[in-house]
């Protein structure tokens, strides 16, 4: 039986994990090996790695952050498998608003101050994958 690593090799994650801290990365690889046992090689397996991944991190950037608490992140998550229901890509729709105002705040999101929760969700959203096209880009 082969040995298994404590810690993936960042060169086989997405960039958005490998940029994350060592947590996040084992929490996907994980659960991907495991899906990948489950489902084979393909879609089904990292979207589930990704929605185990969105249950104690949240994407800030280009990068994921742990959560303040465990748990599902958006109504897709919160439903399982077989719902059909729109993500937020990563971001923490069950956060409070003010956490979310903090986050967007760090990612410099303007007009933040008047937008309700759902729309700092979606802005955070843009602001993500702003940051993540960039450090592609750069990286």
């Amino acid at each position: 039986m082969a040995e298994k690593k404590e810690n993936p090799d960042p060169e086989d994650l997405p960039s958005t994990i490998a940029r994350s801290d060592a947590k996040a990365q084992r929490t996907y690889a994980k659960t991907l090996e495991h899906a990948e046992d489950e489902y084979g090689d393909g879609r089904r397996a990292h979207q589930t790695a990704y929605a185990a991944l969105k249950h104690t991190h949240e994407k800030v950037g280009d990068h994921w952050e742990p959560k303040g608490r465990k748990g599902p992140s958006d109504a897709q998550a919160e439903g399982g498998r077989d719902t059909d229901r729109e993500t937020a890509g990563g971001v923490d729709a069950n956060a409070t608003k003010e956490h979310l105002m903090d986050v967007a705040r760090r990612l410099d999101v303007h007009g933040r101050s008047s937008m309700n929760k759902d729309e700092l969700v979606q802005a955070i959203r843009k602001a993500d994958d702003r940051e993540t096209r960039k450090s592609r880009e750069e990286g």
